[in-house]
C-alpha cells in the first residue's frame, strides 16, 4: 500500500493539524485518495465516508501525541484495524483523521504457565494462533474474519466459539488505552479477578473507539484440546434444529460451537463450497476434550436430536475436513451474496435468551416468507445469536430497501421484546445507532455522561454508538 503523501493534496496541507501530523509522520501520514477510500469503509453495507488523512501508527506514545495534536485542532479520531467490521464503524462521519493500527503487530509477551500473553492491538487472530502454534496454546475467539485484535476488543466481538469460550468480555484481562486527552493509561492486571475500583478495562471493550484508542490487550489463552471432532446434523424442521441447541444448552453439555443454517443457507454453501448437504435447517457441531470426553459430548447431543428428528451425525475428525468445513461456514456471506450475482449484502443480527431461540426464530421464518425475499439465515444459536443476509440489488437500492428496511426493524422489535438485543456481535456502529434508546431506555442518559466525561470534545469516533 502506498502510503505517502500525494502531490495533490496541497490543499489539505495547508490544513495546520495536517500539517502537523505529516511533520510528525513523515510518509505515514496519507492524504491519497485510494488510501483515505479504503480507510473510509469497512464490510457493511452502510455508506462509506473517507477520512481527510490516514495515520500508519507504530507504537503508544505516537498515538498519544496524534491525539493530542488532533485534540488541540479539534479533530476527530477514527480507529482502524482490519476493516472488517459491519456496521459503519470506521466510517469518517466528521472528517478527521483515520488512526491505522496495523503496524504496531507485535506479541508482547506469552506467559505459558498463567495461559495469557499481551499484545499490541494491530495483531490479528490468525497471526496471534501461528506465534503461539509450539506453546501448547491457542486463542478461541473466532468472529470468522481475521480481524484485529484491538478491533475484536472494541467491538466486543465473539463468533462460533463463543458458546463454550465466551467472547470479548471474558478474555480480555487487561488494556492500554489512549485517553482523549492524550494519557496512555493501563486497565486491569494479569491476575483473574480483583475486587479493586472501577471496572475500567470492560468499559473500553465495547466501546467502539468512542472513549479513547486501545493500543495494547493482556488476553487469556487456553490449552489446545486433546480430541477435536466435527459434526454435521440436519433436520426435517427448524423448531427440530433450534430445540436440539436448546436442550444441549440447558442440559449443560459443554460443545465448543453450535451453528444453525437454514435451508436458504445450506443451499448457498452447497454451491459456493461444493458441498453436497441436505437442503434442510442444519446444525454444525465441534467438540473439544479428551478422546473419551468429546466421544461422550456427542453421544449425549446425538441422543438430543434424534428425539428432534435430526439425522445421523456427518463427523469430520481429520483436520483437513475440519478445515473445509468451518471454512464453509466462515464463507456464509460470500456465498449468500452469489445467490443473487451482482448484489450488495446487508448482514444484520440479534440475540436472544436461549429460552427465546425458537420463537424469535419461528417468527422470523415467518415474516422473511410473507416478504417473498429470499434472506439466508445463519447463527451461533448455543448462545442465541443470528443473522440474517439481506441481498439488495446495487441498481435498485432505494426501492429496495423499502423492502429490507422494515424486515430488520421487524427483527429488532421481536428481539427486544423477548428480552434480548439488537445485536449480538456485529456492534452498533453508526448502523444500529437508531435502535439504542429503544434498547436501553433511560440509560441512554448515563452512557451519554460516561462518553463526555472521557470525551468531552466529542472528537472520539463521534457519530457511532450513541444516537445525537
Amino acid at each position: 500500500m502506498n502510503k505517502s503523501t500525494s502531490p495533490t493534496d496541497s490543499t489539505s496541507l495547508k490544513d495546520p493539524c495536517l500539517q502537523e501530523l505529516q511533520k510528525l509522520l513523515g510518509e505515514r501520514l496519507s492524504m491519497s485518495n485510494s488510501v483515505r477510500e479504503q480507510h473510509g469503509r469497512d464490510e457493511s453495507f452502510h455508506a462509506s465516508a473517507p477520512p481527510e488523512a490516514v495515520a500508519f501508527v507504530e507504537n503508544n506514545e505516537e498515538v498519544a501525541e496524534i491525539v493530542r495534536i488532533c485534540v488541540q485542532h479539534q479533530k476527530p479520531i477514527i480507529p482502524f484495524g482490519t476493516g472488517t467490521s459491519l456496521e459503519g464503524h470506521v466510517a469518517a462521519l466528521h472528517g478527521g483523521v483515520c488512526l491505522d493500527v496495523s503496524g504496531m503487530n507485535k506479541v508482547l509477551e506469552v506467559n505459558e504457565n498463567d495461559l495469557d500473553c499481551r499484545v499490541q492491538a494491530g495483531v490479528t487472530r490468525k497471526q496471534l494462533n501461528q506465534h503461539l502454534r509450539n506453546s501448547g496454546l491457542f486463542f478461541p475467539i473466532d468472529p470468522g474474519a481475521d480481524a484485529s485484535l484491538g478491533g475484536m476488543t472494541a467491538t466486543r466481538a465473539s463468533g462460533t466459539n463463543a458458546v463454550r469460550y465466551g467472547t470479548m468480555r471474558e478474555n480480555v484481562l487487561g488494556l492500554t488505552v489512549v485517553t482523549a486527552d492524550g494519557r496512555i493509561i493501563r486497565t486491569g492486571t494479569r491476575a483473574r479477578k480483583s475486587s479493586a475500583g472501577y471496572d475500567l478495562t470492560r468499559l473500553f471493550v465495547g466501546s467502539e473507539g468512542t472513549l479513547g484508542i486501545i493500543t495494547e490487550i493482556q488476553l487469556r489463552l487456553y490449552g489446545v484440546p486433546e480430541a477435536i471432532s466435527a459434526a454435521v446434523c440436519s433436520f426435517e424442521t427448524m423448531e427440530g434444529a433450534v430445540n436440539t441447541t436448546i436442550s444441549t444448552i440447558q442440559m449443560g453439555i459443554p460443545v465448543a460451537r453450535i451453528e444453525l443454517l437454514d435451508e436458504v443457507q445450506v443451499d448457498a454453501i452447497n454451491r459456493y463450497s461444493d458441498f453436497d448437504y441436505a437442503l434442510k435447517p442444519t446444525l454444525f457441531f465441534e467438540f473439544h476434550g479428551t478422546e473419551a470426553w468429546v466421544q461422550e459430548q456427542a453421544e449425549m447431543v446425538k441422543e438430543i436430536s434424534t428425539e428432534e428428528g435430526g439425522s445421523d451425525f456427518q463427523w469430520s475428525t481429520q483436520e483437513q475436513e475440519k478445515q473445509k468445513l468451518w471454512e464453509a461456514r466462515h464463507n456464509a456471506y460470500y456465498a449468500g451474496l452469489a445467490l443473487r450475482p451482482g448484489s450488495k449484502g446487508w448482514a444484520t443480527d440479534v440475540c436472544v435468551p436461549i429460552s427465546r431461540l425458537a420463537d424469535c426464530i419461528l417468527e422470523t421464518r415467518s415474516d422473511i416468507e410473507e416478504s417473498k425475499l429470499t434472506v439466508p439465515l445463519v447463527g451461533h444459536v448455543g448462545d442465541g445469536n443470528f443473522h440474517l443476509l439481506f441481498l439488495i440489488d446495487p441498481e435498485n437500492e432505494e426501492e429496495e430497501l423499502k423492502l429490507y428496511q422494515p424486515l430488520n426493524d421487524r427483527l429488532v422489535e421481536r428481539a427486544l421484546r423477548m428480552g434480548g438485543t439488537c445485536t449480538g456481535e456485529h456492534g452498533i456502529g453508526s448502523g444500529k445507532i437508531k435502535y439504542m434508546e429503544a434498547e436501553h431506555g433511560d440509560s441512554l442518559d448515563l452512557m451519554r455522561q460516561i462518553k463526555q466525561a472521557f470525551d468531552p470534545d466529542n472528537l472520539m469516533n463521534p457519530g457511532k454508538m450513541l444516537p445525537a
